[in-house]
């Protein structure tokens, strides 16, 4: 067997930021070897991401890369809301917002891309799980691009700048980029954020959602007793109400309550053209726990 030496362990540890004890393991395991040893490392940590697969990751952060024309948005989930106070956990969202500006919005080409450490964002994910010990994913990616204007991005409960809890991306095409336009965006950022719109225009409203939406008006009208033709003008009232709710540009500014959206961007000489926000954590299934039976079960106490 060969000798392990110090040196080797450290420079190991420099290369995979693994623990000391674990790389003079690792050396030991690969005989000497260098690149047996980060695969046997690699190998421990998908091993120990594997068994932490299956928990449910509903918690860690949003985070947002903009560059003038266009930027990027990532959800990456972990277990708990204390892995998104962590600094290296903040560190590595951020660098994968930043990765998927410059790969695109396709989630496999983020994931196989490479980051600062020269780990692919995968294997990075996989390294912080088994540094961390919780489970995380890369869950969604978005990225939005214009040919004149601005991206514009707000977050909201930031931790720091561009990471947080709920991001959004504002893509406004105009004839040039301006500090008013960039303005505008973070305003329309933080109108979103507010009122969650599912669409950006009333043709971009999804034609099932308002079927059946308009059959529960009508159902309700008829109710009333009302005439068919008195129905009719009241469902399509009801309908241009629905349209105020769910539609970015016919809702109603939040900065003044009274202009609509697209009233606002048209005095701007603006058009938006395109919006994304991620909330964390949203659509995601928690299993309800019993807080007190697991501190109970944990110290071998019955509840």
């Amino acid at each position: 067997m060969a000798g392990i030496t110090a040196a080797m362990v450290r420079e190991l540890r420099d290369a995979t930021s693994a623990g000391m004890m674990d790389c003079k393991k690792a050396l030991t395991e690969a005989n000497g070897d260098m690149q047996a040893a980060i695969d046997w490392l690699r190998k421990k940590g998908l091993s120990q991401a594997a068994k932490k697969s299956g928990r449910v990751a509903a918690e860690g952060l949003v985070a947002v890369a903009v560059d003038g024309k266009k930027a990027a948005m990532v959800e990456v989930n972990a277990e708990t809301d204390f892995v998104a106070r962590n600094d290296a956990f903040q560190q590595a969202v951020e660098d994968i917002a930043k990765v998927a500006l410059t790969v695109g919005g396709d989630l496999e080409a983020v994931k196989a891309a490479k980051m600062p450490s020269g780990r692919t964002v995968a294997d990075e994910l996989t390294h912080l799980v088994a540094t961390i010990g919780e489970n995380m994913s890369l869950r969604r990616v978005e990225v939005l691009s214009v040919p004149s204007g601005v991206v514009a991005s707000y977050v909201h409960g930031a931790l720091r700048p561009g990471v947080g809890r709920i991001g959004v991306l504002a893509a406004i095409e105009a004839p040039s980029e301006s500090e008013a336009l960039l303005t505008l965006g973070r305003q329309i950022g933080m109108h979103v954020a507010a009122t969650s719109p599912t669409a950006l225009d009333v043709d971009s409203v999804d034609a099932a959602a308002v079927a059946h939406e308009r059959k529960v008006l009508e159902d309700q009208a008829r109710s009333s007793g009302k005439p068919e033709a008195i129905i009719e003008k009241m469902v399509e009232g009801r309908i241009r109400k629905f349209y105020e709710e769910v539609v970015l540009l016919e809702q109603v500014w939040v900065h003044d309550g009274e202009s609509r959206v697209k009233e606002v961007v048209k005095k701007a000489g603006a058009k938006l053209v395109g919006f994304a926000r991620y909330k964390l954590g949203e659509g995601i299934e928690k299993a309800e726990t019993d807080f007190a039976a697991e501190v109970a079960a944990a110290s071998g106490q019955k509840k």
